[in-house]
């Protein structure tokens, strides 16, 4: 398979990219709830922005970055989720979209991202618990929890952030 083709999410793409999101939760983790979030962060507004990722004309993956709430100025953002149609996993499509989205967010002005993730995988970008060690949410303190800094700074003070509603449904 080529490279895919990185770009946002039209209204077209929605179902699609749930099953993608189904597909990729359900085999990995014997859970599907994460099309669920999708949908209520679209109907709650609180999408800041999402991506595909097209290869050989169809949708192969999908990330979105939500709007946090944070107590200091300035955009900070959430990853979740990410999601490859098993498959085509371990190629590098999952990157793909992180790094396009990474990129994204620096145009957005966003100057932090923060994620529940596996700890042996985004670290490979550049997220680390220990950019998220001064941030309060409801996912301090696990290993899972990481940070990455878009601005200089962004995480160098004590920050509080809440996520949108649709993460506790």
């Amino acid at each position: 398979m080529r490279a895919p083709r990185v770009r946002h999410v039209e209204p077209v793409d929605h179902a699609e990219v749930a099953v993608i999101i189904e597909r990729a939760f359900t085999e990995a983790f014997g859970r599907s709830n994460e099309a669920d979030l999708v949908r209520r962060l679209r109907e709650d507004g609180d999408v800041l922005f999402e991506l595909v990722a097209e290869a050989e004309g169809e949708l192969v993956g999908h990330i979105l970055f939500s709007r946090l709430r944070a107590d200091h100025p300035g955009l900070y953002a959430a990853l979740a989720p990410v999601s490859v149609r098993p498959g085509v996993q371990r190629i590098g499509t999952g990157g793909a979209l992180i790094r396009a989205g990474l990129e994204s967010c620096k145009e957005h002005g966003v100057r932090g991202v923060v994620l529940l993730g596996h700890p042996a995988y985004y670290p490979r970008f550049g997220f680390t618990a220990e950019a998220a060690a001064r941030i309060t949410s409801p996912y301090s303190g696990s290993p899972s929890f990481m940070a990455l800094a878009l601005e200089d700074g962004a995480f160098d003070a004590p920050l509080s952030v809440a996520y949108p509603d649709a993460f506790r449904g």
